[in-house]
């Protein structure tokens, strides 16, 4: 089994790296190998609204300028999804938030790509708007139809300068109980393959409120 995290802070190695590092210290512990994808230093244009993606199916983003669509076949690939994303303004990086509403939108429109993996989010802090910005990174799983493992407090943790979150002992804990419980999710969907079951995949409802 593996999984892919991904870096949406403009840091390489800052605190959200090592929140996702931490988290990817108790996967490979398991046994599960881990690949952390640095996001957000690099170039990505948010979603064009064209639908492109529903239409061609070929489960490739139109916009080929940037690494998007090698980034979905890497979350394709994988067994667990991690996202990780500082906290600017109250909510995601920016260019965090253009690559998720992208790929998200894709393997969606693609016959529900991540639907029953396993993914998770973290948020590094200085202060405040940690919640916030764990909750939009939530959403994109929810809707993904994914598999949340959870810890003993939300996935939030804090400090200012690289390293700092090392020193923030309960967030050093959340992210290696959620390390933990990732683990035993990515287990037991593992051993239910074949043995249950699992619920059919219905078509999307959509409802417009304006007509």
């Amino acid at each position: 089994m593996n999984v892919v995290a991904f870096n949406g802070s403009p840091n390489a190695q800052g605190n959200t790296w090592h929140a996702l590092r931490m988290v990817a210290d108790e996967l490979e512990k398991e046994g599960i190998a881990t690949e952390i994808v640095h996001v957000g230093n690099k170039a990505v244009r948010g979603c064009l609204a064209c639908g492109q993606c529903y239409k061609i199916k070929n489960e490739r983003c139109i916009q080929e300028e940037d690494p998007v669509n090698d980034w979905v076949q890497l979350m394709r690939a994988a067994d667990g999804i991690l996202l990780g994303s500082p906290v600017h303004y109250s909510a995601v990086a920016g260019t965090m938030k253009s690559f998720l509403d992208r790929s998200f939108y894709v393997c969606g429109g693609n016959g529900g790509l991540l639907r029953h993996k396993v993914g998770a989010a973290v948020v590094a802090a200085r202060r405040s708007g940690g919640l916030p910005a764990f909750n939009q990174l939530t959403n994109f799983l929810l809707y993904a139809e994914m598999l949340i493992p959870t810890s003993n407090y939300w996935n939030v943790i804090h400090g200012m300068r690289p390293g700092e979150v090392v020193q923030d002992e309960e967030g050093a804990q959340i992210m290696r109980i959620l390390g933990k419980n990732m683990a035993w999710l990515m287990r037991l969907v593992e051993h239910g393959k074949g043995v249950i079951a699992p619920p059919a995949q219905e078509k999307k409802v959509v409802t417009s409120f304006v007509r």
